[in-house]
């Protein structure tokens, strides 16, 4: 049984950045799937405010 990649939601405040897997949502902005992965830490959140800071939601 194949496990399909999960969707996630880029978002910068209220503004939706970009949609899709990790590996998409990284050639979309144009880093690594490592950066796309650290914008899920609690350590990047507590750096960053909800208005300029990216969250990474899962979809």
């Amino acid at each position: 049984m194949s496990n399909p990649e999960k969707e996630y939601a880029l978002y910068k405040g209220d503004k939706l950045l970009a949609i899709g897997t990790k590996k998409e949502i990284a050639n979309q902005l144009g880093v690594k799937i490592s950066t796309i992965d650290f914008y899920t830490h609690p350590s990047y959140a507590k750096r960053t405010s909800e208005e300029k800071g990216r969250r990474l939601i899962e979809i």
